[in-house]
């Protein structure tokens, strides 16, 4: 899918063969300028590659509420929450952001998920009053900084001050006589300490350019996916397919919670697929792998690669995600490990004989000790303390 962002400027690099997000820049000149724009300031992000779904009908989020983890049967108008589809062993097959505004649930999904969702909520729909369909006409651009959320760019998509995270709301007219088409809605910062503001601008693929440079007319910098990639990682939040993959479980990729714990799967809502693997780990058990942020050795010029192994003392502990430069903590990476491993590690990403040193950062890593509900209960009555 070819973006109007990328094919209108000169000054964008796309995004490498066989990335994720296919057909829109990787950067336009300055990587690392644009990620300390985005820290400060407020950059805008061409995301059209995601794929877009509407769910139109009365029973919509009742419907959608039990073929998914999180609790949306009473999403309000003009909210969002991540959620998650699961196969039968309770392993992370899709994930994807929603939001309710106008009587339509909009549904964006990384694009090679895109039309596999699509087909899973159309066979799913049975009797219920729901009609999905894809929407190839619609497209997601994204804004960082400090300044999406103050300022001329907030004035211009009438965002107000005191949105919080996962608000949405109608984008302005921008003709007199026009209803308003497409939305805004905010999403969890990232960054380092998770503290930089993020909001997403969801509209007609055909008005993308016209979005584009209003934004970039209010202050907004172009930047590419490897701002977002950088800050996101930085923030330790994974992404489907490069930090996941075909085993893993929602515990392991940091997104269980409701909407107010900014995750993708809510512990006290109904039945759906895969929920028995979810509460055992929740109740009873831990996830075998848990996502850890990698620093990794700048002193060398090469890096390891999505899907190489990490490992400890020649003995693989894990798997490597995303991969990136950022423009304060230089080369850093996302890793699922296994549990056991300590923070302390001395870590080796790639071929473990000639790969790359690195460390666990600590300031994200949160040690599991605790005893679960369910464990604490079984050992009160066996007589254990």
């Amino acid at each position: 899918m070819s973006s109007a962002i990328l094919t209108a400027s000169a000054d964008a690099v796309p995004t490498p063969d066989g990335d994720l997000s296919p057909g829109v820049a990787w950067h336009y000149g300055d990587p690392l300028g644009e990620q300390r724009a985005a820290s400060h300031g407020v950059v805008v992000v061409d995301r059209s590659d995601r794929s877009v779904i509407e769910l139109a009908g009365p029973e919509r989020l009742t419907w959608l509420h039990t073929i998914s983890s999180q609790h949306v049967s009473a999403l309000p108008d003009r909210r969002s929450a991540e959620n998650l589809s699961l196969d039968l062993n309770g392993r992370v097959e899709d994930h994807f952001v929603i939001t309710d505004i106008n009587d339509v649930t909009w549904i964006d999904t990384e694009q090679f998920r895109g039309a596999a969702l699509a087909d899973f909520l159309t066979k799913m729909v049975f009797w219920a009053q729901v009609t999905p369909a894809a929407r190839a006409d619609m497209a997601v651009l994204t804004l960082i900084g400090p300044a999406a959320r103050t300022g001329a760019v907030a004035e211009l998509l009438e965002i107000p001050a005191d949105a919080d995270v996962y608000a949405a709301g109608d984008l302005p007219e921008r003709h007199h006589d026009e209803e308003p088409l497409g939305f805004w809605r905010v999403m969890p910062p990232i960054g380092e300490g998770r503290t930089t503001p993020v909001v997403d601008v969801v509209v007609p693929r055909d008005d993308v350019s016209a979005w584009w440079t209003a934004i970039t007319g209010a202050g907004a910098r172009p930047a590419g996916m490897w701002a977002h990639d950088a800050l996101r990682v930085a923030a330790g939040r994974a992404r489907l397919g490069i930090d996941t993959d075909d085993r893993t479980i929602p515990h392991e990729a940091d997104w269980i919670g409701g909407p107010d714990q900014q995750g993708a799967v809510h512990l006290e809502k109904g039945c759906y697929r895969g929920q028995e693997t979810v509460s055992r780990v929740a109740n009873i058990g831990r996830a075998p792998r848990r996502l850890v942020l990698l620093h990794l050795d700048g002193a060398t010029d090469t890096r390891p690669a999505t899907g190489d192994p990490v490992s400890v003392g020649g003995r693989s502990v894990g798997r490597v995600g995303t991969v990136i430069d950022h423009y304060e903590l230089g080369p850093i990476a996302l890793a699922l490990v296994k549990r056991a491993v300590p923070v302390d590690a001395d870590l080796i990403a790639g071929d473990p004989e000639s790969g790359t040193a690195a460390r666990i950062d600590d300031d994200l890593f949160v040690p599991d000790d605790s005893v679960p509900a369910g464990r604490a209960a079984q050992d009160r009555l066996r007589g254990r303390s």
